[in-house]
């Protein structure tokens, strides 16, 4: 049949066809000489690591023999299978991608009909729908998978080889393989007559040097260098000689292939026609030293601080902090009286950096142990740190108290010395049974949890039992059930809040009466806030559900607004964090009793601390919803690769986390959408539609937060969250800003009512006592006509109060010192 395609149709798909031929050898090749190329892959990688030169030169000659059979075998074994691609077969190829067989139909002539003009006008349009059809023509992908023909990998071994060997070899030494042919230098009339490297150890990171790049004179290289020479030629024509290595008995100096070790100072000398020589000096590899920078600390939650700093030539490879008992600094009184028991020294890993330099780094040692026997002891510490040559070095051994956890409530600390007794010697265990008898004789005001006192109980009758024949497993069970015990007296979760708020009372005055450390002031006063934030919580359901009660008290009783109470609050830690600790006890003696005569006032602070509108209540939920909300994207964005490309690229991949998290703030929008009304106080005035205006921006910054997690950008998403966060809060204060004028006209108007015209009324500052019984005025005292004379009324006021012998001392104490300074 005779190839009816015209040129123009061959001449369109030219391309297509011609790269598609090019697919076929690719295709051809690649099946039938892939062993040849792992093979020549494998050789490589082994000239690169320098094999020819660490083996014997018989075995680099069998080496390379095997190489050179192989290759054969290769070049053999693939022009058996290959087969030369014909144009034909592209043709054939691309015809089998096309839809119909255009190329295969225009190849065809007409069979029947050819005399018909109908028939041959249908034969045309077919012919040139097969002709459009070939134009739109693609080249086809080769199948260059060769998984059937190397089920075993082989060839990505070979590739693999000699990617690990470019990494960490040198491409230098493949040149080293002509020393394995006799004569070789003579071969090359301009060639080296000898070959030389230099490596050092690994662990220094320095790359391998070809000598024959380097001239001769002064040469630093690191002790351990190991150098490796080939000379070629007559042998004794060259000759080496060199006093680095401190061999006894070094191999004849004509050897052509030459290895030793950098050791000490000394020369490496070729000697004959271009030779050189090379004055060595070799750079010791010093041991590794260690330093500690500052004081050890006590962390807010008793685990110890201790800051470090390392020093090495190339970096350490691990480190330890021992902690062994200072038994001559112990205070060997009551149960440590006796000898202890034998106990292994306390051994730290040192924290080291995951990636980087590790030859300089400063860090710190955070560990909590205020579990081991050994907390609150005098100890020794010392850092020791190791280099890859195994050199130590230690830094001076520290004398401190180990820090640990530290117990105020008078029971938990008993608890915890009856177990560091025990810890101590297991002789103490009679003695420690007959204190814990005496300590819970009257146990009717001991605890307040009666669960904790039966684990107490159930402890103490363990104790009893086995207290004369104490084994160590025994010892160790019943100082973690110690531990556990008063943890719960000491921080356990008491029922009401006048509970709680005493508790932070007794722990704080306890912790001023001991010196406590400054992490742990500012643990105990965040106690104390957060459990004065719920007695005035209390406080204030209390006075709305009986409002009579407490207006008809309102005049008679102290009232604070919250501000102020958290203002002392910050007074007393600024106090104890200088060491002033007793004008810090006689504060906290002051907010003492304030908080058992205390009353929140309607409408204080901007609405802070009295009765909220419940759409105020639900506005803080939705704000500390929306924190949790952004803590947990923030936390997605730390966690796993998926969370870095989000943060990197914003291609928009939404994993199942982000979707979840974007349902949720659309959740936290619509419930802040639906807050935005009239549940909220202040609608009409000034301050009420500010607040309102700032929601509405909150609203918009959740929108975009919805759109950023949906798009998985967790970056722009957390950026959104902040500013919503910061416009609901704006809102909030503008809104009990609104809410408390309101409450304070309400209030004002009710006064005016039962004083009838009488004036304001000051207090002895000077200071209206308006605004809801609010002490403090926005005034300048320090103007008007009558300022002296409220300056001596403010004087007599404060003799005539430091007078009243019925005023507590601590009071009379204060005012005391205010005259003085007057």
């Amino acid at each position: 049949m005779t190839d009816r395609r015209t040129p123009e149709v061959m001449h369109s798909i030219r391309w297509p066809l011609r790269l598609t031929w090019a697919g076929l050898w690719a295709e051809r090749l690649s099946r039938a000489f892939w062993p040849l190329w792992s093979v020549a892959l494998v050789t490589l990688a082994a000239l690169t690591f320098g094999v020819q030169d660490a083996l014997p030169l018989e075995a680099a000659w069998g080496g390379l023999v095997a190489a050179i059979v192989g290759a054969v075998w290769a070049v053999w074994h693939g022009l058996r299978r290959f087969h030369r691609p014909r144009r034909a077969e592209a043709v054939v190829r691309l015809d089998a991608s096309l839809p119909g067989h255009p190329l295969s139909a225009l190849a065809d002539d007409q069979a029947i009909g050819s005399t018909d003009p109908a028939s041959v006008a249908v034969w045309q349009t077919h012919r040139a729908r097969m002709a459009a059809r070939a134009a739109m023509a693609k080249p086809v992908r080769p199948d260059l998978r060769l998984a059937s023909r190397d089920p075993f990998g082989l060839r990505y071994l070979a590739l693999t080889a000699l990617v690990m060997a470019l990494m960490f070899g040198s491409i230098w030494r493949v040149a080293s393989v002509s020393g394995l042919a006799p004569g070789a230098a003579e071969a090359m009339m301009n060639g080296p007559t000898w070959e030389g490297w230099a490596q050092p150890p690994l662990h220094t990171g320095k790359p391998a040097l070809y000598l024959n790049d380097i001239a001769q004179g002064p040469l630093e290289l690191p002790q351990g260098t190991r150098m490796q020479i080939r000379l070629y030629g007559e042998v004794g024509a060259l000759t080496l000689s060199e006093t680095v290595s401190g061999q006894t008995t070094p191999p004849p100096a004509s050897d052509l292939a030459q290895s030793f070790a950098v050791m000490q100072d000394g020369a490496v000398a070729i000697n004959g026609p271009g030779g050189r020589t090379w004055q060595i000096m070799a750079l010791p590899d010093t041991a590794p030293s260690i330093r500690i920078t500052g004081d050890v600390s006590r962390e807010r939650d008793g685990k110890m601080k201790l800051p470090f700093a390392v020093e090495d030539d190339y970096g350490i490879t691990g480190g330890t902090a021992s902690i062994a008992l200072d038994l001559a600094e112990v205070d060997r009184r009551y149960g440590l009286a006796i000898a202890p028991e034998p106990r292994e020294a306390l051994v730290i890993d040192l924290p080291l950096p995951i990636s980087g330099n590790r030859a300089a780094f400063s860090d710190a040692l955070i560990e909590d142990v205020s579990k081991h026997p050994f907390a609150n002891q005098p100890v020794q510490i010392r850092l020791t740190v190791t280099d890859a040559q195994n050199q130590t070095g230690t830094a001076d051994p520290l004398s401190i108290i180990l820090p640990g956890k530290r117990f105020f409530d008078p029971l938990a600390a008993a608890i915890i010395e009856l177990r560091r007794d025990l810890l101590w010697s297991r002789e103490n265990g009679p003695r420690a049974a007959q204190i814990f008898k005496a300590i819970t004789h009257l146990p009717d005001d001991l605890m307040r949890d009666e669960t904790t006192f039966k684990r107490l109980m159930a402890a103490l009758k363990q104790l009893n039992t086995t207290a004369a024949s104490l084994t160590a497993e025994q010892r160790d069970a019943l100082a973690d059930e110690l531990w556990e015990i008063a943890l719960l007296v000491e921080e356990g979760d008491l029922a009401s809040a006048r509970e709680r708020l005493a508790r932070a009372q007794e722990r704080l005055n306890e912790a001023i009466r001991n010196g406590a450390d400054p992490a742990e002031i500012q643990e105990l006063m965040e106690e104390l806030r957060a459990a004065t934030e719920d007695y005035m919580q209390l406080l204030a359901e209390e006075a709305q559900r009986n409002p009579d009660s407490e207006m008809a008290e309102n005049q008679q009783r102290m009232q604070l607004t919250g501000d102020q109470i958290q203002e002392m609050m910050d007074e007393i830690q600024r106090l104890m964090e200088e060491g002033r600790m007793a004008e810090a006890a006689e504060a906290m003696a002051m907010l003492q009793k304030l908080l058992e005569n205390l009353q929140i006032t309607e409408g204080g602070a901007g609405g802070q601390g009295g009765p909220q509108m419940p759409g105020m209540r639900e506005l803080q939920d939705t704000l500390r919803d929306q924190q949790q909300l952004s803590d947990e994207a923030f936390r997605e964005l730390q966690q796993g690769p998926s969370g870095q490309q989000q943060q990197g690229d914003g291609s928009g991949s939404e994993g199942p986390e982000g979707k979840d998290l974007a349902e949720r703030q659309q959740a936290l929008r619509d419930r802040l959408d639906a807050l935005n009304g009239n549940r909220l106080p202040g609608a009409g005035s000034e301050k009420g539609e500010a607040g309102r205006r700032a929601l509405d921006e909150a609203e918009r910054e959740m929108d975009d937060a919805e759109r950023a997690l949906r798009d998985g950008d967790l970056s722009g998403a957390l950026d959104r969250q902040a500013d919503a966060m910061d416009r609901m809060r704006d809102g909030m204060r503008a809104l009990g800003d609104a809410q408390a004028e309101a409450e304070r006209q309400e209030q004002g108007e009710g006064q005016a009512q039962g004083r009838g015209d009488q004036g304001p009324q000051r207090d002895p500052l000077g200071r209206e006592t308006g605004n809801s019984g609010v002490i403090g005025s926005d005034g300048n005292m320090a103007r008007g006509p009558d300022v002296y004379r409220r300056a001596q009324d403010l004087l007599d006021e404060i003799r005539r109060r430091a007078g009243e012998q019925q005023r507590a001392e601590t009071e009379r104490d204060y005012l005391k010192r205010l005259l003085e300074l007057f």
